[in-house]
Parts: C-alpha cells; sequence; structure tokens
C-alpha cells in the first residue's frame, strides 16, 4: 500500500529534512514507486494561508527530479501533506498522483489516502467529481461533497472534526482508510491501521534519519517558539518518541499540536473483513520468513 506524511507547524516550517528520508520510500527503501505528490499551503506571513502550492510526478520519489528539486528547495508552510504510491487501484498515470486537491467554501483541500476501499461507490450528485480512476479520489470528494451539506460555509476547527467523525466511519467500514486532510488551518490525520506523529519543539535535539545515514541537530535549524507535527505511516527517525494512533482514531493538528480528536467506529463490511484477513495473514508469513532468515 501507500505511504503518508504530513506536518503541521505553528510557525512556517520547511518539511525538507523528513521528505528527504520519506522520499526514499518511494522505490529505494521501500517499493512505494508508482509516483509520488506533495502539497504545501502557502503562508500568509506568520498566517496559515489558504492556496496550497502542489506537486506531482508519475515517477519513483526516489529518483524524480522533481523531488530532488525539493530536496534543496525548503519551501516554508503550516500544512503539508505527501505521499508515495503503491498502486492498487488505478493506473500510474499523473491523474491518479495523490495528494488530490479541490476548492470548497473560498479554500483549497489536499486529501492523500492509504489503503483498499471495497465496494465503495457512493453517489456524486454535487460538483466533486473525480479525475482519475481511484478509490481514494472518489473518497474525497465524496466527503467535500457531504461536508458542504453539511455547513453553509467553512466551520471551526472542532465543527469540521465532529463532522468528519460522522462521515468517515461510512468510508472506514468498507476498507483500509488511513489518510491525511488539509484546508491550510489544521491538520487531520485518521488511522485505520497504521499512522503515527511525532512533536518536535524546544529543546530541539539531534534526528537520526530512518532511511538514510543523516543525523541533524534541529536546535540550528529552529527557535524557541518554533513547534510542529510530523505524521507518518512508518516512523521516519531511529530517535523520536513517535506515538502510534489507535485504529479508529481521528486528530485534528493545529498551530504545531494536537487540538482535539475523535474515535471513528466502523463495522468492516464482508469483502473489507476479507481483504483485512488476507493482508493480515501475508504480514504474519512476512514475519515468520524474515524471523527465519535471521535465525540462519
Amino acid at each position: 500500500m501507500c505511504q503518508l506524511l504530513g506536518m503541521n507547524s505553528h510557525l512556517p516550517a520547511s518539511l525538507t529534512l523528513s521528505f528527504t528520508g520519506f522520499s526514499q520510500r518511494g522505490g529505494c527503501t521501500d517499493h512505494h514507486s508508482d509516483g509520488w505528490g506533495i502539497a504545501f499551503f502557502e503562508s500568509d506571513g506568520d498566517q496559515p494561508g489558504k492556496a496550497a502550492r502542489h506537486f506531482v510526478d508519475k515517477e519513483s520519489a526516489s529518483t524524480s527530479p522533481i523531488a530532488k528539486m525539493l530536496k534543496s528547495y525548503p519551501i516554508k508552510s503550516h500544512n503539508v501533506v505527501a505521499h508515495v504510491r503503491k498502486a492498487t487501484v488505478g493506473a500510474v498515470t499523473l491523474e491518479n498522483c495523490h495528494p488530490f486537491t479541490r476548492e470548497l467554501w473560498g479554500r483549497y483541500w489536499v486529501f492523500a489516502h492509504n489503503g483498499d476501499l471495497k465496494e465503495f461507490n457512493p453517489p456524486l450528485h454535487g460538483s466533486f467529481k473525480p479525475v482519475g480512476s481511484t478509490d481514494s479520489e472518489l473518497a474525497f470528494c465524496w466527503l467535500l461533497q457531504e461536508l458542504n451539506k453539511s455547513h453553509a460555509s467553512v466551520p471551526s476547527v472542532e465543527e469540521l472534526t465532529r463532522t468528519l467523525s460522522e462521515l468517515v466511519p461510512k468510508i472506514a467500514r468498507h476498507g483500509t482508510f488511513n489518510f491525511l486532510l488539509s484546508n491550510g488551518q489544521a491538520l487531520w490525520a485518521h488511522a485505520s491501521t497504521k499512522l503515527c506523529y511525532v512533536q518536535r519543539q524546544h529543546p530541539f535535539r539531534e534526528v537520526q534519519l530512518k532511511d538514510e545515514d543523516v543525523m541533524v541537530d534541529l536546535s540550528e535549524l529552529n527557535g524557541p517558539e518554533d513547534r510542529l507535527v510530523i505524521v507518518v505511516t512508518e516512523p521516519l527517525t531511529t530517535n523520536e518518541a513517535w506515538v502510534a494512533m489507535e485504529a479508529g482514531e481521528l486528530h485534528a493538528f493545529v498551530d504545531g499540536q494536537p487540538l482535539t480528536r475523535a474515535h471513528c467506529k466502523a463495522t468492516l463490511i464482508a469483502a473489507a473483513a476479507a481483504a483485512a484477513a488476507q493482508r493480515e495473514a501475508e504480514e504474519a508469513a512476512k514475519a515468520l520468513a524474515l524471523a527465519a532468515s535471521a535465525a540462519v
């Protein structure tokens, strides 16, 4: 499946360090080589912005010239959503690369998803329609359609979290629905199976990247007022206390810290439950094979 990376920051911050390690999972240290993408919400001074700078590429993130450029060109932002793709639904094409973007209530919304949805065919009767053929973009369009029906204008982050907590189980019952969502005001993260986060703030320390042999002293890159949260599928560093999100947990991050959270209970449909059982069996077999090879 795919992998997710998100950032929410108190002050405009660069994601260069985390993206450097994360992009290696797009075909180098992992097999997510079917495209990648990243969206930065432009900051309006020290205030979160509502416009997003959006890059997608159907090439592997580990070899993409665009990804290479972004590693050396720090874009400072309050909210960032990134994704490396392992195609399961939809061909390897540009229109199927995450994150996806749409406008709602005069703001850009950005969405990226990790997982598979079974028998998910909701009616779309508004202006939100998929461009590509992924279940992920279909879920995003349906979410925005239902949010638009629920609120006349952009509500508070707390209200949006409550509405999302009611909508998300209707999708999550169809399968694995780990996702990141942002409108520039907040970063929402939902875990079906695997998602974790770490908060970085003063006093900053040295961190060791997991996917590259790189050690960075964060105190040289950040000041006392900096504070940010990094959300990712698998921890990016080996020496930080990453918090694993529970299944069904929905977090809203604002100003570089958790603001509110909710639990989204979903009972899987039969097709999704069967797929989950098969995935668990495959993961157990892989673990046994690794243990056997290590013992030799």
